[in-house]
């Protein structure tokens, strides 16, 4: 035994004498092993970085579910070119229209999750999950919420023939039809559809929903008289309401209207607690890494930001919105809730 009371000729003993050098010296044969191990280390921690920091590393293709030309793809259109400053990399809008903007959302929920593709998404995102239950997509569970970049009313017009100013007097005039009054909308499972079913609810009337390809033939049929009501979004129906071709009977929103300051919500026309209105986002597949979510969320908020995207959202009567991704996730549960609730309510049935 030496003077630290260690027994090192016991353990030489044991194994061949050309073995003795490494077992007297331990260190110079674990040596090089922990060398390597150390210079891995820092490696992938070197590489954790530059990968994050790459990110976009291509450019980013922002799903619209909608046909180009109207005003949700406009606020894209301008958010994607902001976008596209403060990445360093093209972001490129591509419409992909139909099914109440279940094919492009289904192609966003299956596309790689690394950010690179987006949707833009609406309000309609969420009511047409209410009422379809064969969607190729989970709303909730297939989607990471980024950024809620704004939130605006709907208003609420009548045709002329119904003669119809007021909320009391549309309520007056359905109850003076023994089939009651009939409303449009952009077609099942629109904004415009749960917005009328909610209304029906809550007043009490017979009410017949009659949908539409969209909110242009929508409008065409209601100047013409041939429908008589339209939850409408700003953008579809303000040319019209301005021109004095229908009369606006109320906003959907809790507030009223910065556009129309003299016309009444829709809860002080005699619906309390009526509360409807239409919103943009942008969605990233599930499992979207948390660092490209942050920066994604970040440049989408600049890019809300800038002009013309606040211009543009006030002139549609919205409100810009900077909601966290958890936020902006616990928005779109509430909304699943509730219009899931008006559609087993009103007996819908998937489509």
């Amino acid at each position: 035994m030496n003077a630290s009371g260690e027994h090192p000729r016991h353990a030489v003993a044991l194994v061949p004498p050309h073995h003795n050098t490494y077992l007297e010296t331990p260190m110079h044969f674990f040596a090089p092993r922990k060398a390597l191990a150390a210079l891995m280390a820092a490696g992938l921690a070197a590489l954790a970085p530059a990968a994050e920091a790459a990110f976009p590393s291509r450019p980013i293709t922002l799903v619209v579910p909608f046909a180009p030309g109207g005003g949700t793809d406009s606020i894209a259109r301008d958010i994607a070119k902001n976008m596209g400053e403060r990445l360093g990399q093209p972001v490129v809008v591509d419409n992909r229209g139909g099914a109440g903007g279940a094919i492009g959302a289904a192609a966003v929920a299956k596309a790689p999750a690394d950010g690179h593709t987006l949707l833009f998404a609406t309000s309609t995102f969420i009511t047409n999950a209410a009422v379809e239950s064969r969607l190729p997509y989970d709303p909730l569970k297939d989607f990471a919420p980024v950024a809620m970049i704004g939130r605006g009313p709907l208003l609420l017009v009548a045709s002329r023939e119904v003669g119809a100013t007021s909320v009391p007097q549309l309520v007056a005039a359905a109850r003076a039809r023994p089939q009651g009054l009939n409303y449009c909308s952009a077609g099942n499972g629109s904004i415009n559809h749960l917005a009328g079913e909610m209304f029906r609810q809550r007043a009490g009337l017979e009410l017949t929903h009659v949908p539409f390809k969209g909110s242009g033939p929508a409008t065409v049929e209601l100047l013409a008289g041939r429908v008589d009501l339209f939850f409408a979004t700003v953008p579809t129906i303000l040319s019209q309401v301005r021109e004095g071709r229908v009369p606006l009977l109320a906003v959907t929103s809790a507030r009223r209207s910065p556009l129309f300051p003299d016309t009444p919500t829709v809860a002080e026309a005699g619906l309390p607690g009526f509360e409807v209105g239409t919103w943009w986002g942008v969605l990233a597949p599930s499992r979207t890494p948390a660092p490209v979510i942050d920066a994604l969320h970040r440049a989408i908020n600049e890019a809300a930001a800038a002009e013309p995207v606040p211009g543009r959202l006030e002139h549609e009567g919205a409100s810009a919105l900077r909601l966290t991704p958890a936020a902006f996730g616990e928005e779109l549960r509430k909304e699943l809730a509730l219009w899931r609730g008006i559609a087993a309510r009103s007996g819908l049935r998937p489509q």
